[in-house]
């Protein structure tokens, strides 16, 4: 391995003081040269010595890096031959890392053990040199036990230092101190011996085995991890298994290993044998893999002969002898061994019971048709669960790692027997019927998770068993996952769908029938069609005791009206009509449909029967959408996305996708009823509305506009179903934490919040069309009900243009002829004051509840202005005198207080504005001035009326004509002249 080249070199010794002659201090000249002629005698012995020594300078040819890695590959025994060339190699092969390398490979060496014992032995060093300073100086140069690492060897003393250079009794003695503390330490540390003393270094395996036979079956497992001996720890195994090991190797038969003849009970062959497994990882030399390859073939050929044994003993159910035996044979044997297992799961006579094999066609051939019954299902499941846990206490008596072997055990199961059951069962309700194959699909989902879920596995476990079971349900049902949940989404869409059509169908049904029946006596409809808005002029131009009101609604729903309104035909054809419909109370039965039923006798005029269609389309209103057809919605979905929700708790993708489709059905639920149900039915709504005339009306004495209340009722129905879609979501979609409602990218959430700005603006434009009605009902009853004499008692009739006012077509107010000096002496408010509060307060106070206070405020505030409007206009068209100026001012003050109810700061300010004016009516004519003061006084109005709005409105003074001049005057300054 190495060039040894002879080299000679001859010492240069000096003769001075660098040579250790020295003098010493007060000692005698006689003395003094005594000592030196025996020291120059024993220096000249020493000098020849040296002289006659041959100096050998070594120079390598391999570097130590690679003759490292060659020592790696050496068998044992070359690597201590080796060892025995030089002290460098020796150093080489005794490397503590060289064997850590091997123990790691045989995985008995444990890292953090050899850290806390490297850390507790230098504690323990520490605590001894504070304790006691003069036993560390004398014990120094011992190693430190755990470490092997030799503390150097105390230097001479200082007066040997000054009169020696090199002294070989001096090397002597520190030599005889090594030896001593080397033997000092094998008696401290006399476990650890160093395993290659009964090795023959000139042989080729091992030596011969030790005699404690039961220690050899222990050494791997007792191998401990100390840095510093990880060679004798090595030694140790080594000593112990190569001779079994190379003995076996050479071993022609399996009669011939040494292992079988010094072993004879099957438990110790297969410990000796596992040991012999581990010890081969630490083989490297040359044809390591030949030996390891004999080494499992006979292990193989032992394993077979065991797993017969166990076979045996498994056909004559030996449970607690020969089959318990040879398991935990297998089981040291091979560590997590799957041989005992398969046999005994696939011989397993649970496969062939016909008790647990139940006809899963049971579950359709029981039922009726297009059905499923989950009771047979239920009953196969109880019964396997009883029989698996029956073989779950004979799995914990037989193998030593029970647990592993039940759920091997139940995943076979799993594979021959539920799902044999399932597979046809689903195939064939698919066919038949999807309704019941997505029942039998969730609801046999539900029985699998309760029968893993009460399984009783063998105790002493960690298994988690709850995930587990997920597991096992996973593998059973994702072949059929993707088609269910694309059916789930398939089915709830299409009879959604078709629930909606149904209604919308019936609806067109209704509206046609009354359609055929007004107008089926009439020729040519198509061009009454096309001439529908003359024909409508003419309607509303007709005398309102000519025209129908109520005539019953095409469809009924819950606010259909509990006495619905009949046409009575008279005698000449004509139609006598009936006063308004009150607003409709709640149906006796939520699940009435039918459509209030048709006049017994259809108009004879072409214009009557188009007012009576007019009439019965807003009459209609309320069931153009239905609170049954969104709860049958809400349903249906709750028990789809139910179905769906609990393949949640499988987590990872399939539980991501049942997720998934949880929020789809309940985004796909809104749209359907959203766009395809609630938003037609305001927009039908809105245009019914916008068809009504109060005109056409001959009774106004009820409180309320009829389309209009039942519009707020239709608002009512929206606002029901918006609160229904609510708790749906909070029940079946937050709390299970399905859904988030702080995310607001969340599908649920963003189509949650689209429908409810759906149904606020479809709500909107109702109200707006609503505040529309609402308006020209208090219009029409103020042209109608206001008598000339409220606000001008004693005055002579107005006339007819006054009195009619600007409506085209409205017939004149009545005018009573009170007695002559007569004068209403009442200063409250006026009827029709009274009744147009009244009206619009019940209208207002409807939605109360209904929709959220931001639209609520808008629709008072629209409505008050609306209102101050139109009383504005209504007293532009009166005739006050100064006696009937206390009735308006008593007019006045009733809007204003119904305002301030309201809770309107500024829409308060206009009929505060309003009270201020009608004051001017108040001024006596001597005081013509003040008045033009009053009038010309803007900060009095607040700025809602400007003085000459203001001037416009003194001009309704009965007595206008007569302060006229003055008030003018006043105003433009014509009373000032300049002479």
């Amino acid at each position: 391995m190495s060039n040894i080249t002879p080299l000679r070199r001859a010492p240069t010794v000096g003769t001075g003081a660098g040579v250790g002659v020295g003098v010493g201090v007060g000692v005698p000249k006689s003395a003094t040269a005594t000592a030196g002629q025996k020291y120059h005698q024993h220096s000249t012995s020493i000098l020849k010595t040296l002289q006659a020594t041959e100096m050998l300078d070594t120079k390598p040819v391999l570097p130590a890096e690679i003759i490292a890695t060659i020592l790696d590959y050496l068998p044992v025994p070359d690597l201590l031959r080796f060892a025995r060339t030089s002290r460098r190699y020796r150093e080489m092969v005794y490397d503590d890392t060289r064997w850590v390398a091997r123990l790691k490979s045989m995985g008995v060496w444990d890292e953090a053990e050899a850290r806390r014992r490297f850390e507790e032995a230098v504690q323990r060093r520490r605590q001894q040199s504070v304790s006691s300073p003069t036993s560390t100086a004398v014990g120094r140069g011992q190693p430190i036990p755990g470490t092997g690492t030799a503390q150097p060897p105390p230097p001479p003393s200082p007066a040997k230092r000054e009169s020696l250079f090199f002294d070989a009794d001096l090397e002597q003695e520190r030599r005889q101190q090594e030896l001593q503390q080397i033997q000092l330490q094998k008696q401290q540390i006399s476990s650890l011996r160093d395993g290659f003393e009964t090795i023959k270094v000139s042989g080729g395996g091992g030596g011969e085995p030790p005699r404690d036979v039961e220690g050899l079956l222990l050494v791997v497992k007792d191998a401990r991890s100390i840095r510093g001996y990880a060679r004798q720890e090595y030694g140790k195994i080594y000593g112990a298994l190569a001779p079994f090991y190379f003995d076996l190797v050479r071993a022609k038969t399996h009669t011939d290993p040494l292992v079988f003849k010094v072993f004879r009970d099957p438990d110790r062959q297969a410990r000796m044998l596992a040991n012999l497994r581990t010890f081969a990882k630490s083989d490297w030399a040359d044809g390591a893999k030949a030996r390891q390859e004999k080494l499992e073939g006979m292990t193989g050929i032992f394993e077979s002969a065991v797993l017969r044994e166990f076979e045996q003993g498994y056909e004559f159910w030996d449970v607690d002898g020969r089959m318990r035996k040879y398991a935990h044979v297998l089981e040291m044997l091979n560590p997590g061994s799957s041989a005992a297992v398969e046999l005994f799961v696939q011989k397993h006579p649970i496969f062939a019971d016909r008790e647990v094999l139940a006809n899963a066609m049971d579950c359709v051939n029981q039922a009726m048709a297009d059905s499923i019954t989950l009771e047979p299902s239920r009953r196969f499941f109880e019964v396997l669960t009883r029989k698996v846990n029956e073989q779950s206490g004979i799995i914990g008596r037989i193998f030593p790692r029970p647990e592993r072997v039940f759920w091997g055990f139940v995943d076979k199961v799993r594979e021959e027997i539920i799902v044999e059951y399932i597979t046809p069962l689903f195939d064939e309700t698919h066919e038949r019927s999807v309704p019941s194959y997505l029942r039998a699909v969730s609801g046999i989902f539900e029985q699998t998770m309760l029968f893993l879920r009460t399984l009783a596995p063998p105790k002493g476990g960690e298994v988690d068993q709850e995930a587990k079971a997920k597991e096992i349900a996973l593998k059973i049902f994702e072949p059929h996952i993707d088609l269910y949940l694309q059916d789930e989404i398939d089915t709830f869409t299409a009879q959604a769908e078709s629930e909606v059509g149904e209604w919308e169908k019936k609806l067109s049904e209704q509206e046609a029938s009354a359609e055929s029946f007004y107008m089926g006596s009439f020729a040519n409809r198509q061009a009454d069609k096309k001439d529908f808005l003359t024909s409508f002029k003419k309607v509303v131009m007709m005398p309102v005791t000519v025209l129908p009101t109520s005539l019953g609604l095409p469809i009924g729903s819950p606010f259909a009206s509990s006495k619905p309104a009949a046409a009575v035909v008279a005698a000449n054809g004509g139609l006598q009509t009936p006063s308004r419909s009150e607003s409709p109370a709640p149906a006796g039965t939520p699940g009435d449909r039918s459509s209030s039923p048709l006049p017994g006798k259809a108009p004879t005029d072409e214009l009557a029967a188009k007012a009576a269609l007019m009439t019965s389309r807003l009459e209609g209103i309320k069931s153009l959408f239905s609170i049954e057809v969104a709860l049958s919605l809400v349903h249906g979905a709750k028990a789809s996305l139910g179905r769906v929700a609990v393949f949640i708790q499988l987590g990872g993708q399939v539980g991501g996708e049942a997720r998934e489709m949880c929020e789809t059905i309940f985004v796909t639920l809104l749209r359907i009823l959203g766009n395809g149900h609630v938003k037609p039915g305001f927009d039908k709504a809105v245009t019914h509305l916008s068809q009504y005339n109060p005109r056409e009306v001959s009774e106004h004495e009820k409180g309320g506009v009829a389309p209009l209340v039942t519009f707020i009722e239709l608002v009512n129905v929206g606002d029901l179903i918006s609160q229904m879609i609510d708790v749906f979501y909070e029940q079946q979609l937050a709390q299970p934490k399905i859904a988030d409602r702080n995310d607001f990218l969340d599908p649920a959430g963003m189509a949650k919040k689209k429908f409810e700005q759906m149904l606020d603006e479809s709500v909107a434009a109702g109200l707006n069309k609503g505040i529309d009605v609402l308006m020209d009902e208090v219009e029409y009853i103020c042209a109608t009900t206001q008598s000339p004499t409220d606000y001008n008692p004693g005055g002579i009739a107005a006339p007819d243009s006054i009195l009619s006012g600007t409506i085209p077509g409205m017939e004149k107010a009545p005018v009573p002829k009170p007695p002559t000096g007569a004068i209403d002496m009442d200063i409250g408010p006026s009827k029709t004051a009274q009744r147009i509060k009244d009206l619009v307060a019940s209208h207002t106070s409807m939605l109360v509840g209904s929709t959220d206070k931001s639209m609520l405020d808008v629709f008072n505030g629209e409505v008050g202005l609306r209102l101050f409007t139109a009383v504005c206009k209504h007293l532009k068209r009166q005739r006050i005198s100064t006696e009937g100026a206390i009735k308006l001012i008593a007019d006045m003050n009733l809007y204003f207080e119904y305002i301030r109810t309201l809770k309107n700061k500024d829409l308060l300010a206009y009929f505060k504005a309003l009270r201020e004016l009608s004051q001017i009516y108040l001024i006596d004519a001597k005081h013509a001035k003040e008045m033009a003061t009053i009038i010309a006084d803007g900060d009095r109005f607040g700025g809602i009326f400007r003085a000459e709005e203001v001037y416009e409105y003194a001009e309704r003074r009965a007595d206008w004509y007569q302060v006229k001049r003055e008030v003018e005057r006043a105003m433009y300054g014509l009373e000032c002249c300049v002479m």
